[in-house]
């Protein structure tokens, strides 16, 4: 079978292993987003290593070429440790 889209695929072998390294993404007070998500909205992104994290945090906050010139996303970003 061909696979459409490669980055989808679960990596057997990290399955199961834990991921100490986070990014929490939360919105900032006021923004309007909250109307629909909710005032406690907030995600977890979980990384085997500090490394991995770090590079995936830079990628996060990127100015995104799916944003139309005039957005100005608000998420809030931050390194989290468990």
């Amino acid at each position: 079978m061909d696979i459409c889209h490669q980055h989808n695929l679960v990596d057997q072998a990290a399955a199961g292993k834990e991921r100490t390294f986070g990014i929490r993404v939360s919105l900032p007070v006021g923004d309007t987003l909250r109307n629909v998500l909710g005032n406690d909205w907030e995600q977890y992104h979980w990384y085997r290593g500090e490394t991995e994290r770090d590079t995936a945090l830079l990628h996060m906050a990127i100015h995104h070429g799916y944003y139309r010139d005039t957005d100005s996303p608000t998420q809030i970003l931050e390194k989290v440790t468990r």
